[in-house]
């Protein structure tokens, strides 16, 4: 049976690649910090006669991501998923917003892509980091998200160029916005309903999983 792990695998985009990877016969690690919400998503997908393991995980910490990927014996595919938003005009971030944005984002893609890299490397598998289209163009009241997604863009192309000549690859996928729990605590998208939902997206994501170049859901 295929592995596959996804970081911020309790909610949104993650539970949705999670459900649809397992649906298709994944054993899932389910990597996140609520512990609550990844075994609501792992009771679903053993109630559908699928296999997961919940991992508890902040891709902030180093020591939690390396005991994260230590507990996973084999790996087929790293979906590189963790992420935080916060919006608002250039003035009203603090210091606390901008290290959020950027450990979460950014330290964190390094991290687990790090510690993914070695059991990636044992299966000649493949890496995707989920990006979005702020990683593409900059947006009002977006200017630290778009800073950090433009950041795991650079990562991610310079390790294509690394690893050119080796039988792991790297994926870069670049969605819009999707109508998830992301955006709760922002009203910087006053109705998220009317975004396409992330089952959608996973969908995609999962279909064009074969080591292409990039994945562009929305450009």
């Amino acid at each position: 049976m295929s592995t596959v792990a996804i970081t911020g695998a309790g909610s949104g985009l993650g539970r949705a690649l999670a459900l649809k990877y397992a649906k298709n016969d994944y054993k899932v690690f389910l990597l996140g910090r609520n512990d609550t919400k990844l075994h609501l998503v792992q009771k679903e997908i053993q109630q559908n006669s699928g296999q997961a393991e919940v991992i508890l995980c902040d891709v902030q910490e180093p020591a939690s991501v390396s005991i994260a990927f230590q507990q996973i014996g084999e790996l087929d595919v790293f979906i590189n998923n963790a992420g935080v938003g916060i919006f608002g005009p250039l003035e009203n971030y603090s210091v606390s917003d901008i290290d959020k944005t950027l450990h979460t984002n950014v330290k964190g893609t390094i991290l687990s892509v790090q510690c993914a890299l070695p059991l990636i490397r044992q299966n000649n598998g493949r890496i995707l980091t989920i990006i979005s289209t702020a990683g593409l163009r900059g947006k009002v009241h977006e200017s630290i998200y778009c800073a950090s997604k433009f950041a795991v863009k650079g990562f991610t192309e310079s390790l294509q160029k690394e690893w050119e000549n080796e039988p792991v690859t790297i994926t870069p996928v670049y969605m819009g916005g999707m109508n998830t729990p992301f955006w709760d605590d922002s009203s910087h998208v006053e109705d998220s309903s009317v975004l396409k939902g992330p089952e959608v997206v996973a969908k995609q994501i999962f279909n064009e999983d074969d080591g292409r170049g990039e994945i562009v859901i929305d450009r």
